[in-house]
């Protein structure tokens, strides 16, 4: 027995590194589409089973056979939506796909408003990503801005720490004085003395 075609199994397979990350996340989201549709479809069977079972008070599930999943996507609704998670970053993927579980967890919706539901949460993330992607700009063209690009400050009064007719504590301790009747935080407001 040869061990030949043993070890070219690794050769016929195509490689996961061969795909580009938009493939990826394509196919991802699609599967994703595909498996809550199947489980929407499921729990509708179910209800409807247990409405069945409520009126006629009889359970012949034991005896139906399980059936094919009835709904499918149109081919031209299938290539929108494939189009629209093609231009999802690979870093929004996972947040897509929670957003859209808990959507289905929130509503319970029937079959056919599952891709509805699908293309909306993608359209969220689309929005996000264009926010992000606009404030990452507007940041980024801040930072580039040169240093004069912006009107410098100019305060409007000039302070001159060396000038002498401003009164300071340290002149009053110098020269032995008692302190002033006031806080220097307050203008002093006294009526000129006649002499």
């Amino acid at each position: 027995m040869s061990l030949i075609p043993w070890l070219r199994w690794n050769e016929t397979l195509p490689r996961l590194s061969a795909r580009s990350p938009a493939e990826m996340v394509l196919e991802t989201l699609m599967m994703e589409l595909a498996g809550q549709m199947r489980e929407a479809e499921r729990q509708q069977q179910e209800r409807k089973s247990a409405v069945r079972k409520i009126c006629t008070g009889v359970d012949y599930s034991w005896l139906a056979s399980t059936q094919r999943p009835t709904y499918n996507l149109s081919p031209g609704e299938r290539l929108q939506l494939e189009d629209v998670c093609a231009k999802i970053h690979p870093s929004y993927c996972g947040p897509a796909i929670l957003r859209f579980r808990q959507l289905l967890a929130e509503r319970e919706p029937e079959v056919q408003e599952v891709s509805r539901l699908f293309r909306s949460v993608l359209q969220e993330v689309l929005d996000r990503m264009k926010q992000e992607e606009e404030a990452r700009r507007l940041t980024r063209q801040w930072s580039l801005r040169p240093r004069g690009g912006l009107a410098p400050f100019r305060p409007r009064a000039r302070i001159s720490p060396f000038a002498s007719d401003i009164r300071t504590i340290s002149e009053d301790v110098e020269r032995e004085a008692p302190p002033p009747p006031r806080t220097w935080s307050m203008p002093e407001f006294r009526a000129p003395q006649a002499d």
